[in-house]
């Protein structure tokens, strides 16, 4: 039986898969048309591409150390009770163990690289959790520390994952408390910057014009000094220091000192040195723009 160019269209239409494919398919099933969705759904093309528009902005934070490797990944999916479910955390837990193991450069590499001893790759075994789950699904980022000790935390079921990673001569086991501490903090407060020595002098220079703006609008302030406006921006910036940036920050767990002093003193305790090296967190649909939707207008169109 021919293939026409209208019966690849109403392929394509039902299943939302290239044009190129559709033809394929409907080339191999003789022009049938059940079968060659049914051989689209085999290659994980149909409900894939078909969903591969749908806004995924839920889904899942997830970090852990796999074999000496921390990592953190962010997982999407259309709904939070997906995100809930037991196959779909096992394929975020599936998508670190890859990261671990095969030390992706980017997204392009992870996607690429062996899904667990499935014989499939990352980007397939997503292809086929979207089959299975019937929802857009996407791995979206990652982030590795080889090197040093790295601690995971996870907020709130998977809404928001942090490594902090860490140069010591203690073990694992003896730096987790200070580097779960740490990594609260860094999902609580979410700081610009690990420490004021990574403040780039645009950043700087940024707030000083916006302090003196401020100033310079200011009644009481507009007719001071130059010089003393200078020591009155030097103290500002102190305070831009201890909200933006990590170390400098006040410890949520004890306010009276920094997580910088903090720090110090739980290596002090413990006999050794910690040293902060870095740190990734991950929010859950982060920048995602969510589809924003409107209850009454669907009631409508399923009462059509």
């Amino acid at each position: 039986m021919a293939v026409t160019a209208k019966d690849v269209q109403a392929l394509r239409a039902m299943t939302g898969v290239g044009m190129m494919d559709c033809k394929k398919a409907l080339t191999e099933a003789g022009g049938d048309m059940d079968k060659a969705v049914e051989l689209l759904r085999e290659k994980g093309l149909a409900a894939s591409q078909k969903k591969a528009g749908r806004i995924a902005a839920e889904g899942m934070a997830y970090a852990a150390v796999i074999d000496g490797v921390g990592v953190v990944v962010e997982v999407n999916a259309e709904t939070d009770f997906v995100a809930r479910n037991d196959k779909f955390v096992d394929f975020v837990k599936g998508v670190a163990a890859a990261v671990a193991a095969s030390k992706p450069a980017d997204l392009d590499a992870l996607l690429a690289a062996p899904y667990l001893d499935t014989g499939r790759t990352v980007l397939e075994q997503q292809q086929e959790m979207v089959l299975v789950i019937g929802e857009n699904i996407k791995v979206r980022r990652f982030a590795l520390f080889t090197e040093g000790v790295s601690v995971p935390y996870i907020h709130a079921g998977g809404k928001i994952g942090v490594l902090v990673n860490l140069e010591t001569d203690l073990t694992a086991q003896q730096v987790n408390e200070a580097g779960k501490d740490l990594a609260m903090q860094i999902a609580a407060l979410n700081p610009r910057f690990l420490d004021k020595s990574q403040v780039t002098e645009d950043v700087l220079a940024e707030e000083k014009k916006i302090l003196l703006a401020q100033m310079a609008n200011d009644p009481k302030m507009a007719n001071k000094p130059d010089q003393v406006k200078e020591k009155i921006v030097v103290g500002k910036l102190n305070k831009f220091y201890s909200e933006n940036c990590l170390l400098q920050q006040p410890f949520v767990k004890d306010s009276d000192q920094t997580v910088e002093r903090y720090l110090a003193a739980a290596a002090k305790a413990l006999g050794g040195s910690i040293v902060l090296k870095d740190a990734a967190r991950f929010e859950k649909g982060e920048g995602i723009e969510k589809k924003q939707e409107n209850f009454a207008e669907e009631i409508a169109k399923l009462a059509q």
